[in-house]
């Protein structure tokens, strides 16, 4: 497998907020998920309150856009519906 190909989801967050953890257990989340589907997914540390995902460069979610964090359920159907739009999430596609 190729993995050059396949998209790249990057996570920055705040140092100063101490966010990692959150930040690595969302790219956990998403690797778990997509691990045949993703070829990498990076964690990029910024400052000044940011929490943003981003896909093949384009921005998913901003936590200062939205006033508030992704839930794993919906950066998983951001990350869907861009690479594979008809796939079943599972019980992240039950309300």
């Amino acid at each position: 497998m190729n993995l050059a190909k396949l998209p790249e989801l990057e996570i920055e967050y705040c140092t100063q907020c101490r966010w990692l953890l959150r930040a690595a257990w969302m790219a956990q989340e998403l690797l778990t998920t997509f691990e045949s589907d993703i070829g990498k997914v990076g964690l990029v540390p910024g400052t000044g309150g940011i929490f943003e995902v981003r896909l093949n460069g384009e921005l998913l979610f901003s936590r200062k856009e939205h006033g508030r964090f992704p839930e794993s359920k919906e950066l998983k159907q951001l990350v869907r519906d861009r690479i594979d739009p008809g796939r079943d999430l599972g019980h992240s596609d039950r309300k």
